[in-house]
């Protein structure tokens, strides 16, 4: 059984933890996690849903050129893509999914230890933002910083499951790799220098990057709430590991919600405000490596 709320210092109010509210919850979510009607999912049939989804990249295809084109026409016409051949080992993939997995499965005192605050929000939570008696996602997480590395902290890093500091640090070090080359073939697409861009958002070793982890409990009532309210992500960009077989993820185009069908072994895309909004004219690119976990 999950604890029901944690304190937490700097809340105001007991932070309540969704993996508790979906154990005890029965058939009905509480009123603070339904959303207004026109904030609830978009829940279309297959058949009644837009033909089109978001744009596939295979970045091992000899045609730099082509793909670099591929990459900057995605993230104008979408701001979003899904990248094949990648470059993050499959079976890292699956070791970070099981770790995290892993975490939110330990009993909840375990996890309690590790409990954030709004002052920087790394370690395990289950809210945004400070307002009293505000809306709720059905969602806990757990964030933590990446670069630069005088923000890193493993002493907030789980110690259960035992892999878990190992595996991520693999992963971390993977995928953090996946943003720079990205960078550099969005930096070719746009007609620039190579290694323009990342240049404009620090240089090698100069970016900002951290890692949420997301959670999603059993819910009764999927079609009253969100796992996370509709947003844009701040930072420069995000890299989205999302469940193979779940078709959870929508993205706004044109007016419409799409559902985005995961290419396994995929990571999402996500143009960050920062590039979208500046480009280059920023001095550190923050980018978000994302992982959705299920229960």
């Amino acid at each position: 059984m999950s604890s029901c709320c944690n304190g937490g210092a700097g809340w105001p109010e007991p932070v309540v933890r969704v993996q508790a509210v979906s154990d005890t919850c029965g058939a009905t979510i509480p009123e603070r996690y339904v959303k207004p009607p026109s904030e609830r999912p978009s829940l279309l049939a297959p058949a009644a849903e837009p033909v089109n989804n978001i744009p596939v990249v295979d970045l091992s295809l000899p045609d730099a050129d082509g793909t670099a084109r591929a990459v900057a026409e995605a993230s104008r016409e979408w701001g979003f893509f899904q990248v094949l051949n990648h470059g993050v080992r499959p079976e890292l993939l699956r070791r970070a999914r099981s770790a995290w997995r892993g975490f939110f499965k330990q009993p909840a005192d375990v996890r309690e230890r590790y409990a954030n605050s709004p002052a920087t929000y790394e370690g395990y939570g289950s809210r945004l933002g400070t307002a009293k008696g505000g809306p709720l996602d059905w969602g806990d997480y757990y964030f933590l910083h990446l670069l630069p590395p005088a923000l890193k902290s493993h002493d907030k890093w789980p110690s259960l499951p035992p892999t878990l500091r190992e595996t991520t640090e693999e992963y971390a070090e993977e995928v953090v790799q996946l943003c720079r080359r990205v960078m550099k073939v969005l930096s070719r697409g746009l007609g620039l220098d190579d290694g323009m861009l990342q240049a404009a958002f620090g240089g090698e070793g100069g970016e900002g990057a951290c890692l949420r982890i997301n959670f999603y409990p059993r819910c009764p009532q999927p079609e009253l709430t969100l796992g996370v309210a509709s947003h844009s992500d701040p930072g420069g960009m995000t890299m989205l590991l999302v469940d193979d077989h779940i078709r959870g993820l929508q993205v706004r185009r044109a007016g419409q919600w799409i559902t985005v069908d995961p290419v396994p072994g995929a990571f999402i895309v996500n143009i960050g405000d920062q590039i979208q909004v500046k480009c280059v004219q920023i001095g550190r690119s923050l980018w978000y490596i994302c992982t959705l976990v299920y229960e």
